[in-house]
């Protein structure tokens, strides 16, 4: 488990993680929380190369509540 940063923003079906360093997992990596539960899977990078943003679908009931959390790759 490699803990990838920080869920700043959401919507109904996808979440935007912000990178804690310059590394970033591949497209398709799966996501996990602290509680070891699934957050979502990467579809996208952007942003600066220091620290870039992930696009994450995910299929959370409530994606707001993940706003503030940490992901981890799995």
């Amino acid at each position: 488990m490699r803990r990838i940063g920080q869920v700043v923003r959401a919507t109904s079906s996808l979440a935007v993680a912000r990178s804690s360093d310059d590394t970033y997992p591949d497209l398709g990596t799966e996501l996990i929380d602290e509680d070891l539960d699934d957050v979502g899977t990467v579809v996208d990078v952007f942003g600066p190369v220091e620290r870039p943003y992930l696009a994450v679908t995910t299929e959370a009931d409530n994606t707001a509540m993940l706003v503030g959390r940490t992901v981890y790759a799995r």
